[in-house]
Order: C-alpha cells, then structure tokens, then sequence
C-alpha cells in the first residue's frame, strides 16, 4: 500500500487514534481530547480546527461518513470511521513519528539566538518569569498524572514525557539564571560589536 501524502499533524494522528477506537462525531472527539488532556499535544484551543482537520481527513481518504444522524433537540451529527488507508496511515505516522526525531523550530530557541537584544538584567526577569511558569505548569501535570492513578502507564507516555522535557527545561533555565546573577554570563553592547568584528 502507498504511503498516504496526506500532510500529518499531531491533530490529524490523535483524530485518527480516536477512530480508530470507535467511530464518532466531531463534538465528541472534541471532548474526548480534552477529557483525556491530549489537547496537551494537539492544539484544539478552536473547536473549527478539529472540523477543519476532519474535512482534510475525509478528503485524503483516511476516514469516511458511517452515518447522519438527526436528534430533534440537537443539530445533525455525522460519524466518522477510520477507512483502512487510515489505519495504514495511522501505524505508518506513529513509527515514524517515533523513530526520526522532527525538525521544530520552537520559539524559545529563536528568543535564546536573539538575547544580546536585552540587558542581562532584562534577559533575568523574563527567564525568572519563564521558570515560575514551567514551575506552575510542571504542578499542574503532575496533578493530572496523579488523577488517573489506575491508567496503565501506556496511556500516559506523552504526559510522562512532557514532564521530563519540561523538568529538563526548568534545570537549564535555572541555570541560566545562576550564571546570569553570578555575573558568569553577562554582555553589553560593546562586547557584543567586539564579538561581531572578530567573526564577521
């Protein structure tokens, strides 16, 4: 079988995860994301982006209409099932995603290339800022981890690893911050037009 063109996404493989469990409409992927906190690794701030995505899906050939339904209290629903390409694109996305390592461009990594712009004093408040935030948000994963004690740890991967990768980040931006109050990594705008000569 060829392997699907269909651009992959984090979204489109938790959709297609979710088909592949059960078929469903929209609405409830779009809760079962949410309740199972995957809108931790898919973006679906915007429910329109759960359709959107969807609609792709459909038109790739990856998933299909099982049925329309039509409730007098709510508006119609049309199911979705994964199609067999789909489950061939789902096993297919999955290795691959987990064998070769992405190319990302975050933007944490531009803001680091970009520091000289700021004071070393400026540069400390905002990395402060940015460590109470990992703190409180590495809080708010750990009380989540701790609300689903009974999950086998198989389903909680992804949680486990954005924890160790944000634990990671915590220890390297707060190192930072020690050079930077201690003086060890400190600049100004002379040093820097120095710097620029010599390697220009």
């Amino acid at each position: 079988m060829a392997r699907s063109t269909h651009r992959r996404s984090p979204l489109a493989l938790v959709l297609l995860s979710l088909l592949a469990e059960a078929p469903m409409h929209p609405y409830r992927m779009h809760e079962v994301i949410k309740e199972r906190g995957k809108d931790r690794v898919a973006n679906v701030a915007q429910r329109n982006s759960v359709y959107q995505s969807i609609d792709r899906l459909q038109r790739a050939g990856l998933i299909t209409v099982l049925e329309t339904t039509r409730d007098e209290r709510r508006p119609e629903r049309t199911v979705y099932a994964i199609t067999p390409d789909g489950w061939y694109t789902l096993r297919d996305w999955t290795a691959d995603m987990l064998a070769s390592p992405s190319r990302d461009y975050p933007e944490f990594p531009a803001a680091l290339a970009s520091l000289m712009v700021l004071s070393p004093e400026d540069a400390t408040t905002h990395l402060e800022r940015r460590s109470a935030d990992l703190r409180a948000v590495l809080a708010e994963d750990r009380k989540a981890m701790a609300a689903v004690p009974d999950l086998p740890r198989l389903f909680l991967l992804d949680e486990e690893y954005s924890i160790t990768v944000r634990e990671a980040e915590l220890r390297w931006v707060d190192g930072v911050l020690e050079a930077l109050r201690s003086g060890e990594l400190t600049w100004s705008e002379e040093w820097i037009k120095t710097v620029a000569e010599k390697f220009a």
